[in-house]
């Protein structure tokens, strides 16, 4: 017997010292997503090619620089002519010069290639194009972020909230079970029918019943959260209420009903739109004649060792007199795709505004459902007290009993619930003003938690 308590002793000891798993808070949880999120991996990887796209399109503002080395040989009687000539070795007063039958002439050249567009409307409607895309890659990543810190926040919220309605059932089955002891007792004492004592077991049951589903939607709702979050990073027993201050105040009132118009959709739906217009103006420039300048300073030798140098160098105008009607239906392409984008955007100004009303609505229903479960909890507490004394007494039934028992659970249930609705619905109406739009947490949150 001593071995074996000395075993236990240890077994506890090392129990007792095994370091807890660290607490999780909101803001671990939301800091986690940022971090893991795949969509939000995506979207920067969008950046970056929009980025390097705009480096693209800026590039053909500079020149092009080549090199070239080639050696040929030929007895083509232009060909020959051309390369004595370029080599200024060309004699025509030799005896044996014979323009029509050369013999065969070797040359090596090497050359330095320069080309440069001075004008070109198409290419400064591609560069505008590029760096309105960046710009609107760059709103789909904030947009994102904004959704994923409500989402989190959400399924954070969803876990306290299963939690809670886990202990209200679990508060439930310890009151119904202390009324069954006394009916018990009663029952003993020949002051309680058998009954008292039958619906009492059978409402236990039922409470036991509602207990294990209310522990299994805890479960799931972290896996939700976890799911969210990207990585198993939360566990039933991790994690960390944030401090509850913020249901004391009713939410924030719509002092800006114009607030969607900084959301980042809204904003990115705007640059497509003038992506589009830029690409009217690429289509156009079809119409548009194009200058460039160009130039090559070559040196040519026949053997490699006596190089002869010279240069040209000019200025070239291009337009476009007849292609088939390609230019029109491009033009007319574009303006069709410009005409879809507006009406996106006019879509997306429409949805925006709605989802905000329906934030700030949904904000202030959630705190006056919270405000109406307050006093109607207060209410059913008082009643169970009073009828479980009177029950103790054998001045009440015991169906009056299991109806206070009822009613208290159903409350205890129905303020939990409201007490994170309003929670989430604050989040939500930050989401929707695109407050939230990737920040870990804001200073009020922090505030919050240390208090």
């Amino acid at each position: 017997m001593k071995i074996h308590s000395s075993a236990s002793l240890a077994c506890a000891f090392l129990v007792g010292a095994a370091p807890l798993a660290p607490a999780i808070t909101l803001e671990d949880a939301v800091a986690a997503a940022l971090a893991n999120s795949p969509t939000l991996q995506a979207a920067a990887s969008r950046i970056d090619s929009a980025q390097a796209m705009l480096k693209q399109a800026q590039s053909y503002y500079y020149p092009s620089i080549g090199l070239a080395a080639t050696y040929s040989i030929s007895d083509n009687p232009i060909q020959a002519f051309m390369m004595q000539l370029n080599q200024r070795t060309l004699n025509m007063q030799d005896p044996a010069f014979d323009p029509n039958h050369p013999d065969d002439t070797d040359n090596v050249r090497g050359s330095v290639v320069a080309q440069w567009r001075i004008f070109d409307r198409q290419r400064d409607a591609g560069k505008h194009m590029a760096r309105l895309g960046a710009e609107a890659s760059a709103e789909a990543l904030a947009a994102a972020r904004n959704q994923l810190v409500h989402e989190v926040t959400r399924g954070f919220y969803g876990v306290l909230q299963a939690q809670a309605f886990a202990e209200v059932q679990e508060k439930s089955v310890k009151s119904i079970a202390e009324s069954l002891r006394i009916a018990r007792e009663r029952f003993d004492a020949g002051s309680v029918v058998k009954t008292d004592v039958l619906n009492l077991e059978t409402q236990l049951a039922q409470a036991n019943e509602d207990l294990i589903r209310a522990r299994n939607g805890a479960q799931l709702a972290v896996a939700a959260l976890n799911a969210a979050i990207g990585s198993d990073l939360v566990a039933p027993e991790t994690i960390e209420a944030p401090a509850m201050t913020a249901l004391a105040a009713p939410p924030p009132k719509c002092t800006n009903p114009q607030a969607f118009e900084d959301r980042p959709e809204l904003r990115a739906a705007r640059l497509m739109r003038q992506i589009k217009e830029q690409d009217v103006r690429k289509a156009r420039g079809g119409y548009v004649p194009t200058v460039s300048a160009f130039g090559s300073y070559d040196l040519d030798s026949e053997d490699a060792s006596d190089f002869q140098d010279s240069y040209v160098a000019g200025i070239m105008a291009e337009i476009n007199v007849f292609d088939g009607a390609r230019t029109r239906a491009a033009v007319r392409a574009a303006r069709a795709d410009l005409a879809a984008a507006q009406a996106d955007e006019e879509k997306a100004r429409l949805n925006l505004k709605l989802d905000l009303q329906q934030a700030f609505l949904g904000a202030q229903e959630a705190w006056e459902r919270l405000e109406v479960v307050r006093k109607s909890l207060e209410t059913a507490e008082e009643a169970r007290r009073i009828v479980q004394e009177q029950y103790q007494l054998g001045a009440a039934d015991v169906s009056i009993l299991l109806q206070t028992q009822v009613g208290v659970t159903a409350m205890e249930t129905r303020a939990a619930a409201a007490r994170y609705d309003y929670l989430t619905a604050l989040s939500n109406l930050k989401r929707a003003k695109g407050e939230l739009g990737g920040e870990v947490l804001n200073s009020e949150a922090r505030g919050q938690r240390s208090e």
